[in-house]
């Protein structure tokens, strides 16, 4: 693993309260170039290690109320972890004061259209229009250059990563259907009747049924990274565990193939993707930044098996993948690779 700048960087992580806010700073803390110089809450006015007891005689700093002039007296770079709508101001203004930005929203992973249609009326058009989509597999020398990174949602990660390189062979005429499994993590810290303990222990719901706003982003990523049109459908589940996600995806294909050579292949210099013999599962990538892929053929019939961490690879450790890239650093620097087992 080489490091091309091993200058200190200063970074700031705005909305550090939530699941991902403490993903983020678990790998700062033992980032070997990035210095946690700003740490920020709608609130504020506490100690990190006050709102995560977890970070007690490991790493403290005071927690703030966000603010930009502060932020951009400090930092090179900041991490925005806060809710679609919210990051869009932050990131329009930290941009005018030459901070790069990482954002974990939805507020710039979308075209202008299909964002207003799912999410808001967007508020920064000029910036959305040069952000650049967080997936270093697809995006890489982009996001190198890039000043504003989209970072993915996570059922997009897994998804897209998994049916992308055989975009070429389905048959775009037939559905493809997606169904995606989740920990709770991924509903955020809020807690209602479905992520309550007594409503998830033991038990697996569907939710937002063909209207989960990740949909539009799978069918918009697919289409500008393959030049075809896919008619998606999408239905995810939270399940009895923490973290994890896994993607299964069932499609007709227009030619024969052998999938497991066609993603060794289309992967083969990826160090965050890796391919399986047999199907694959939640825990083995659990705590990483890999995406675990598998997929097999029944005649015309193609199943893709997909699965990560849905708090890291999909969203903290790929957002630190995309500010190494973009601060001129090796990808990989302080990712997770050693997964949560037993």
């Amino acid at each position: 693993m080489s490091v091309m700048n091993n200058s200190p960087i200063n970074v700031a992580v705005i909305g550090a309260s939530g699941y991902t806010g403490i993903e983020l700073l678990k790998i700062l803390v033992h980032h070997p170039v990035f210095t946690i110089a700003y740490v920020a809450t709608s609130e504020g006015g506490t100690a990190l290690d006050t709102l995560h007891p977890s970070f007690k005689n490991v790493f403290t700093c005071s927690v703030e109320k966000a603010d930009v002039r502060r932020i951009a007296a400090t930092c090179e770079l900041a991490f925005l972890a806060l809710p679609h709508q919210a990051s869009m101001g932050f990131a329009k203004e930290l941009l005018a004061q030459d901070v790069k930005v990482v954002d974990l929203s939805a507020d710039y992973r979308l075209e202008r259209e299909t964002y207003e249609q799912y999410y808001c009326k967007h508020e920064d058009i000029q910036h959305l229009k040069s952000a650049v989509y967080g997936l270093p597999e697809l995006y890489r020398e982009k996001i190198k250059s890039a000043s504003l990174v989209a970072n993915p949602g996570c059922y997009p990660t897994a998804a897209i990563l998994g049916l992308l390189p055989f975009a070429p062979y389905i048959d775009a005429n037939v559905p493809v259907f997606i169904d995606a499994k989740s920990g709770v993590s991924g509903a955020g810290k809020q807690c209602s009747p479905a992520t309550h303990f007594v409503g998830i222990n033991e038990n697996i719901v569907a939710y937002k049924v063909f209207s989960h706003r990740h949909e539009p982003e799978i069918t918009e990523k697919l289409r500008l990274c393959s030049g075809r049109e896919f008619d998606i459908n999408f239905v995810p589940h939270l399940i009895p565990t923490t973290r994890g996600e896994l993607i299964d995806a069932y499609m007709l294909l227009a030619e024969a193939i052998d999938p497991l050579e066609i993603l060794r292949t289309y992967y083969k210099d990826e160090p965050f993707v890796r391919i399986f013999d047999s199907p694959v599962d939640i825990k083995s990538c659990s705590g990483t930044n890999f995406c675990d892929i598998y997929a097999q053929r029944k005649g015309t019939k193609l199943y893709v098996n997909s699965s990560v961490d849905n708090i890291l690879r999909g969203s903290s450790s790929q957002a630190v993948a995309n500010a190494n890239l973009m601060m001129g650093l090796d990808e990989a620097l302080a990712l997770p690779t050693i997964a949560y087992v037993p």
